[in-house]
């Protein structure tokens, strides 16, 4: 490529640009934007075009350039989110010092009654709040609670019963899983 006086020159492979003073024999002298004199090879400089009107610039949409810069936002869905399975069951202890203040005077059909009803009580209230999973802590002892427990829960159509988690309960409580109509 050809350089002549005025031409405006980069360096090819340095931060560098000027204009042409004089071409000699494949040597180009530029002075520098610094004011700087230099002498370069021919092939270690590139001619820069000074002149808008040389350079083609196609017309661009606006509206198209800002869509393909910034993509559409999904919609939120609407649909109802499915209760958490993960959330954290109702706890009902039904431990006797923990329903009534003093169990003297009661025998044990007393008590054993007074848990039942307690229970009965619970889960009609979590069936009517809607409350999936119930958890009720009756203690190991003779296992009587337990099978009373296990026969109440029988009874009712909708729901599934099983051992609760033994790491946090040990043998002494059943979880209750009610099923929900839509």
């Amino acid at each position: 490529m050809g350089f002549n006086k005025g031409d405006r020159v980069e360096l090819l492979d340095d931060d560098l640009s000027g204009i042409v003073q004089e071409v000699d024999a494949g040597e180009v002298m530029i002075r520098t934007e610094d004011g700087f004199t230099m002498s370069f090879p021919a092939d270690h400089l590139v001619k820069i075009q000074d002149d808008i009107n040389d350079i083609d610039v196609e017309e661009f949409d606006l509206d198209a350039v800002i869509k393909e810069k910034n993509p559409p936002k999904r919609q939120q869905s609407s649909r109802p989110k499915p209760k958490d399975k993960g959330a954290p069951p109702m706890e009902v202890d039904l431990h006797i010092n923990q329903l009534v203040k003093s169990s003297k005077g009661l025998s044990n059909h007393e008590m054993l009654n007074l848990q039942l009803d307690t229970a009965r009580h619970k889960l009609e209230f979590a069936m009517k709040k809607r409350i999936q999973r119930v958890v009720f802590i009756h203690g190991v002892g003779e296992g009587v609670l337990k099978m009373e427990l296990e026969y109440l829960l029988s009874r009712y159509g909708n729901i599934k019963y099983y051992d609760a988690d033994y790491q946090k309960y040990g043998l002494g409580a059943t979880e209750v899983y009610i099923l929900q109509n839509p």
